[in-house]
């Protein structure tokens, strides 16, 4: 690796009138001994050159040019404070020989935050006359970072910012060998990790979270270390799957996309997840949705906005993905756009672009989706976790509140570590629980395969999508601040439905719930939990369309079924009008049915009034229980 110094050195090299400091005018010895020093910078020995530039100055103190390295050499080892201080004594000697080197001042500048004197410094540089075309295009990239970095402070008060301090993960986790893309399973109980390895070659480890502590890393096991030429990993939420990018014999292209499935015996020899997902071009940075339902990825194939651009895959119904789509120019820049990584609310996204505005190189961007399920604008995550160097992949925690990177930091094991640090509110996810279980046939008790939603009760758009598979087993990850209704379909089964208040929920909990699915029979029934009448009303509310329509699937799905709607009320007041309450109430619902296309001969309704109590109705909970709204199977 050249020393960036000597790069900046050929970049800015110039004689300047008036300037009273010469190299030339110092001895043949200081120049011989410094030289040594720049030989050690050229072949990329940055740390080996720092005493023989002490001991120069040792013997010269006024030899500028190797305070000027010795910054050059702190800056490349991110140590910006002293960088700054031997700058500053340059300037001070001599602020006309130190004019060029106001760009790479001002990117030492920037690196401890201080945009404002790096925007003064680089402003200096760019009134040099006649600088040359490289020098002009590097200082006016610079001051548009500067310039965005000042506004965006302006915009963004640090009173929202939490304190950046990343943590080490220690011993147990790095290793003198460099670490990256980390992932996380959604209990947070097991981090995956790159590490690599002799060579070219790179292995998968885990590290296993015991008493908020993980433990010491370990190979994962299986056969899906055989192959030597890996990289980006992505864990499923529940811990079941791994894809990750490979560039193995056989494969479509450069790196393909992989899968790998957990077994009892370890993870299972990787698939190649085909052509709709792979091409002959360079795949890679998965990131698999909560659900399972879309696989995000990055890939430099023709037809895209620039250099590498973001794509998505969405699986189909008979667990195919389906074709990779790129995810289009409002997300996708003219730069680089890589990295995905969407949290187990499967509403936040973050990836980084080098395309869009930022403080230079790489950021990261945050972006949400919207009322309609649509994603919103990306958005700078802001200083301090962008900065002027490349930032890399971020995994977060499903509570919200810890990330993960990869870092070559001061106290580094060696190589890339991996980090962890307190998320900002700016940036937050939703925090995120989950529920699990099996799906069983109620007479037989075994597994069944179906599938799973949870519908967001506010825009009534799924927020997961969940396929189970043969065992019956389910995961589904719940986040909070939102009310859901939880919708189990299987065609020849019965609906099944529950809601999910989260809205008001701030337990660090998760729920356990075996499903009975009930063969359609005759006479078996159904109790709507989304309907809830106003008092003395049957209007039918904007929120009882979720259930509603999921019942009209049933009914398509089932053609041979015809139902009887059902109201019921509480035993408040006189029995008359209850029995007329809840006898349009159950119109109200077969009405809706009707207009959605099922045919009004598969379709009957009566209300009940308090007839056939279900609770107690001395208690509110238990009248609010006996007010509902159902329907049972009357012919199939």
């Amino acid at each position: 690796m050249k020393f960036c110094f000597l790069y900046i050195t050929c970049l800015l090299a110039a004689e300047l009138p008036a300037q009273t400091y010469h190299p030339a005018n110092s001895s043949r010895s200081i120049r011989e001994e410094y030289n040594k020093a720049m030989q050690y910078l050229n072949d990329g020995y940055v740390k080996d050159a720092i005493p023989v530039l002490h001991k120069v100055l040792e013997k010269d103190s006024t030899f500028l040019d190797a305070w000027l390295s010795l910054a050059g050499v702190y800056g490349e080892l991110k140590n910006y404070p002293l960088a700054i201080q031997y700058y500053e004594k340059v300037k001070n000697a001599d602020s006309v020989y130190f004019l060029p080197y106001n760009l790479p001042y001002s990117i030492n500048l920037a690196g401890l935050g201080r945009f404002n004197d790096a925007a003064n410094a680089i402003d200096a540089f760019l009134a040099i006359p006649d600088l040359n075309e490289r020098s002009r295009k590097s200082g006016l990239y610079r001051q548009q970072c500067y310039a965005f970095a000042i506004q965006y402070a302006k915009e963004h008060p640090m009173n929202n910012v939490t304190a950046f301090a990343p943590k080490n993960l220690g011993d147990s986790v790095n290793s003198p060998q460099s670490e990256y893309y980390p992932t996380l399973t959604i209990d947070d109980s097991l981090l995956i990790f790159t590490r690599r390895g002799d060579g070219v070659s790179e292995n998968f480890y885990q590290s296993v979270m015991r008493n908020k502590k993980f433990s010491k890393a370990e190979l994962v096991k299986g056969d899906i270390n055989i192959e030597p030429y890996k990289g980006a990993i992505t864990v499923s939420a529940n811990g079941d799957w791994l894809i990750f990018a490979g560039n193995f014999k056989n494969g479509f292209g450069n790196f393909d996309l992989y899968i790998s499935y957990w077994t009892p015996q370890g993870w299972s020899e990787p698939e190649n997840l085909g052509p709709n997902v792979n091409s002959e071009y360079w795949d890679s940075s998965p990131a698999l949705s909560p659900d399972n339902h879309i696989l995000y990825f990055s890939s430099n194939r023709p037809g895209g906005y620039g250099g590498r651009d973001l794509y998505q895959c969405i699986r189909q119904p008979n667990g195919q993905w389906g074709p990779a789509t790129n995810m289009g120019p409002a997300i996708n820049s003219a730069g680089d756009d890589a990295y995905p990584y969407i949290h187990a609310d499967n509403q936040t996204f973050y990836y980084t672009s080098d395309g869009l505005p930022g403080y230079g190189g790489t950021d990261l961007f945050i972006m949400r989706k919207d009322s309609t399920g649509h994603w919103g604008k990306p958005k700078n995550a802001g200083y301090p976790i962008n900065t002027i160097e490349n930032e890399g992949s971020i995994t977060i925690n499903s509570l919200g509140t810890t990330g993960y990177f990869a870092s070559d930091r001061s106290d580094s094991r060696g190589g890339l570590d991996l980090y962890s640090f307190t998320i900002s509110p700016h940036i937050k996810p939703l925090k995120t629980l989950f529920v699990k279980g099996a799906v069983l046939d109620a007479v037989t008790q075994k597994g069944i395969p179906c599938s799973i939603e949870l519908i967001d009760n506010h825009s009534g758009k799924p927020a997961m999508q969940i396929k189970v598979d043969e065992l019956g087993k389910y995961f589904v990850p719940l986040p909070v601040g939102r009310n859901y209704t939880f919708v189990v379909n299987r065609k020849g089964y019965l609906l099944y439905s529950e809601l999910f208040n989260m809205q008001q929920h701030h337990a660090d909990s998760t729920y356990q719930k075996n499903i009975s699915l009930q063969p359609i029979t005759k006479n078996a029934g159904f109790t709507f939990k989304n309907i809830q009448f106003n008092i003395n009303s049957y209007e039918l509310l904007p929120q009882d369309a979720i259930e509603l329509n999921k019942v009209i699937d049933f009914l398509n799905d089932n053609l041979s079924v015809a139902i009887e709607v059902q109201g019921y009320t509480d035993n408040t007041g006189k029995e008359t009008d209850n029995i007329t309450l809840s006898t349009l109430r159950a119109k109200a619902v077969a009405n809706y049915l009707a207009i959605h296309g099922i045919d009004y001969r598969r379709l009957s309704y009566k209300g009940y009034g308090s007839a056939n109590p279900i609770a107690d109705n001395t208690t509110e909970a238990g009248r609010m229980k006996n007010r509902r709204t159902t329907f049972i199977i009357t012919g199939m």
